[in-house]
């Protein structure tokens, strides 16, 4: 008998029990903490689950896990679309922009010696009044004023602020103002001393205004304050067609410490607004004025108040005074506007001083 065929047979049986085993690709990988999560949560709770599909009138928990599996999903879908939502910004819907309409006007032209940037800042949506400035209906209930006399509305006017200390009012006649007006409309922009008392040191030294302008040392000094005009829409409702109206725009006045504007420019923080109201002009004749000083400022009410007393003195260099010193107040008005180098200070400030 040969042994040779009984070699060969488990020779070849151990070549194949080399090779690998071929590997059954629907068994299930079970992460074994998870399974012993689950089982330790569910033990815990199971006396709860039973008592709770007892309480429901169910068999058992499962039966209870069936009754509101449809429920279940319903909530799991919920929070998953909430998640993938807050993990997600760009996922969710944008607003869309609106186009603007056809039929909507387009915006006003910038007045001469405005910008484009000027004149945009100044027009809101309803393209009454620039932003920031009140109308005077939020001052006055206007159509009950409206049938009340010059004189009492100006009571009334002046009893508005006057609890506020750091409040500035008038009532000006529109004959006043339009001078004023036109003189603003040709020279916007101006400067006007305010007096200091001056340093007394016994230096002899000439004194100085805090804007480093030169004083004579007879005289108290001068701190120096730029003033700059705006004009704007009417603040109230728009006149009827075809009727005549003064109340044509809303003004505002800024004063601002010269040293300030020569610092910061056109950002220069202003110490007094001053704003004139022609919502009564054509019923009464009257523009309103109201103005507020800022705190912390530098500048009090009553110098504020002294400001614009003599921002009127130039202005309506025409009606002011009887017409006393005319010329000269008019002819600072020009060379500052065109820059000349002329213009005197000390000039200004004794028209400023000035009684008559």
């Amino acid at each position: 008998m040969s042994l040779r065929p009984a070699f060969c047979l488990r020779n070849q049986l151990r070549s194949c029990s080399s090779l690998p085993r071929a590997q059954r690709r629907w068994a299930r990988v079970h992460d074994i903490r998870f399974v012993a999560t689950q089982n330790r949560i569910q033990d815990k709770y199971r006396e709860k689950l039973e008592q709770k599909a007892r309480d429901e009138g169910f068999q058992s928990v499962s039966q209870m896990k069936e009754a509101y599996e449809e429920r279940i999903k319903q909530l799991r879908k919920k929070v998953s679309s909430e998640l993938s939502k807050a993990t997600n910004p760009q996922a969710q819907p944008q607003p869309q922009q609106q186009s603007p309409s056809l039929n909507q006007p387009p915006p006003p032209a910038p007045q001469p010696g405005q910008t484009t940037q000027t004149a945009q800042k100044t027009t809101d949506k309803s393209g009454s009044a620039a932003p920031g400035i009140k109308p005077l209906s939020a001052y006055l209930d206007l159509e009950r004023v409206s049938s009340l006399p010059a004189k009492e509305i100006e009571y009334i006017w002046r009893l508005r602020h006057a609890s506020n200390p750091k409040s500035l009012c008038a009532v000006i006649p529109l004959e006043t103002y339009k001078r004023i007006y036109d003189t603003a409309r040709t020279h916007p922009r101006f400067i006007l001393p305010l007096p200091r008392p001056a340093a007394e040191d016994g230096s002899g030294d000439v004194a100085q205004s805090a804007d480093g302008f030169a004083a004579d040392a007879k005289r108290t000094a001068s701190d120096i304050h730029f003033l700059q005009w705006s004009f704007h829409p009417p603040a109230g409702a728009p006149p009827a067609p075809g009727s005549r109206t003064a109340n044509t725009h809303t003004s505002t006045i800024l004063f601002t410490h010269l040293a300030a504007f020569k610092l910061h420019g056109e950002f220069a923080q202003p110490h007094t607004t001053v704003t004139h109201h022609l919502d009564l002009a054509d019923s009464h004749g009257l523009v309103l004025l109201n103005g507020s000083v800022t705190d912390r400022k530098g500048v009090s009410a009553e110098e504020a108040k002294w400001l614009l007393l003599c921002m009127q003195k130039f202005y309506d260099y025409g009606g002011h005074g009887g017409g006393v010193g005319k010329e000269k107040r008019q002819d600072l008005l020009k060379k500052f506007s065109k820059g000349d180098s002329s213009f005197n200070l000390g000039e200004l400030v004794d028209e400023a001083e000035r009684i008559s």
